[in-house]
């Protein structure tokens, strides 16, 4: 009985200890409360569930009804905006009758940052007269994904597809064999090119690339991220580019068919009871996008957060993130969707590696969206083994999803934003992009009304569905493939 009374002592001790250490970590290390630095969020804000901004938008975006009229439009497919796909050279061209040597890139960044270098990479052996070795993959710094071309893309396909305008090889000859990602590590060598700048003229890689080519036969590139112009090429280099972005970069079976897998499953309806809390706007027509999804990317990652100044937290620091981000939240986007005409019963697929915060930041978007998915929720732990742990394939998979989507949404310009915005205008596939010139002032004002917010909203956006916007100088090609890459039809 001593000992009963002993140990329940101790262990009331313990807890009063655990409680006055609660309370005084804080104040004797703020450090940890607060954002690391440039590189890093706070130590402990990814624990912290964010409060709602917009309390009163919030309440009335879950009760309001939304005219069947209005779902109709939304869901309704581009009409026809008279631009077609269009890769093919104006002039037919044929390999070199001699190549000029091998030409290797080292290409960093996520998935989509590397599919732009690649259709870089082939303009650039053609610019050369070149033999392309396919290109390196170099580690992901922040995902840790060490996946290398052939376990993302379909090799074959892409040398096969590009056949008649650039010559491919998987590895460059035996005589060559020395030239590694790990040789160039060791030490500076004539045959690496560390200077090509960004957005560099095909008149320089003339100047600067050829010479070295020429005298040893091989050459390597790194870094290689944004080294090609977007502007003052032969449209058939244009061409040459989107063919390669649009065609030859084929994923390879696993991730097509787990993305295909998953498409179905998003456009066959689920019935199941989700609460009282549920009202489904759904008056059997038809209209209101049954079968169809719409992907949104919540640009909430990992990445994104590590590279701001800011703690997602709330207060200044979240409108800090939002001027210097250009970046909607969870909540935010949530609003922005309502608005726009999806309701409760939408079939909403969150392509995501990782949501910065976990469930805890998405929670009001699931009230939202109660029939929100993801690739877990929608494939089991056997189908997604073949690319789990692997950021680069995961990526690929949202990707596969996404470009089959009804529409297309992202919550924050990036790269993947960008790649899809480009392929999506190219195929005419609706694609919303958030107004965030008009958004930013919405959302700070708050005496705005449910009613004024939903008209802005849908005035704003009328134009931001997929209409063709013909690129502009300095503008990338991938984003706007029009007119470079498309003809009238």
């Amino acid at each position: 009985m001593k000992e009963g009374l002993f140990h329940r002592q101790n262990q009331s001790q313990r807890m009063a200890f655990a409680g006055v250490f609660a309370i005084l970590l804080p104040i004797c290390f703020p450090h940890l409360f607060r954002p690391l630095g440039r590189a890093s969020p706070s130590l402990f804000s990814e624990w912290i569930a964010p409060r709602p901004r917009h309390l009163p938008l919030l309440k009335a975006a879950l009760t309001r009804h939304i005219p069947v009229r209005q779902q109709s439009g939304l869901w309704a497919p581009l009409p026809d905006q008279g631009w077609k796909a269009c890769n093919e050279p104006t002039i037919v061209s044929s390999l070199p009758a001699k190549s000029q040597g091998y030409i290797q890139v080292f290409l960093d960044g996520g998935l989509n940052q590397q599919r732009m270098g690649l259709c870089d990479a082939v303009a650039v052996a053609k610019i050369l007269n070149a033999t392309l070795v396919v290109p390196h993959l170099d580690l992901n710094p922040v995902w840790l994904d060490s996946s290398s071309f052939s376990d993302i893309f379909d090799v074959d396909h892409f040398i096969n597809v590009l056949s008649n305008e650039v010559k491919i090889v998987k590895e460059p000859p035996n005589e060559y064999s020395w030239s590694t990602r790990e040789y160039y590590a060791t030490g500076i060598w004539p045959t690496r090119i560390k200077t090509a700048p960004v957005h560099a003229s095909a008149q320089w890689y003339q100047d600067n690339v050829l010479p070295v080519l020429q005298s040893y036969g091989i050459v390597a590139i790194a870094p290689f991220s944004h080294r090609l112009a977007f502007d003052q090429l032969p449209i058939d280099l244009q061409r040459l580019r989107c063919k390669v972005n649009f065609e030859a970069l084929a994923f390879v079976r696993d991730v097509k068919v787990l993305g295909e897998l998953i498409v179905n499953r998003l456009r066959k309806t689920k019935h199941q009871v989700l609460g009282s809390e549920l009202r489904v706007n759904n008056d059997g027509s038809g209209n209101d996008g049954s079968g169809k999804y719409v992907v949104l990317h919540l640009r909430f990652d990992k990445d994104m957060a590590a590279h701001s100044a800011c703690d997602f937290g709330g207060g200044k620091a979240e409108k800090l993130a939002l001027a210097k981000a250009l970046s909607l939240t969870p909540e935010e986007i949530g609003l922005l969707l309502s608005a726009l005409g999806f309701t409760n019963s939408t079939r909403l697929y969150l392509a995501s590696h990782k949501v910065y915060g976990g469930e805890a930041r998405i929670a009001t978007l699931k009230q939202f969206f109660p029939l929100m998915e993801d690739k877990k929720t929608l494939a089991s732990a056997e189908e997604l083994a073949k690319v789990e742990g692997r950021a680069s394939l995961l990526a690929a998979v949202d990707y596969y999803v996404s470009l089959k989507s009804d529409i297309f949404i992202s919550a924050s310009p990036g790269n993947m934003h960008n790649a899809l915005v480009g392929h999506r205008a190219y195929l005419n596939l609706k694609t919303i992009r958030p107004n965030m010139v008009l958004l930013g002032p919405l959302f700070l004002n708050k005496s705005m009304v449910w009613p004024d917010f939903e008209a802005a909203v849908l005035n704003g956006h009328r134009n931001r569905q997929g209409q063709i916007r013909l690129r502009k100088e300095k503008q990338s090609i991938f984003t706007y493939p029009a007119p470079d890459c498309m003809c009238k039809s």
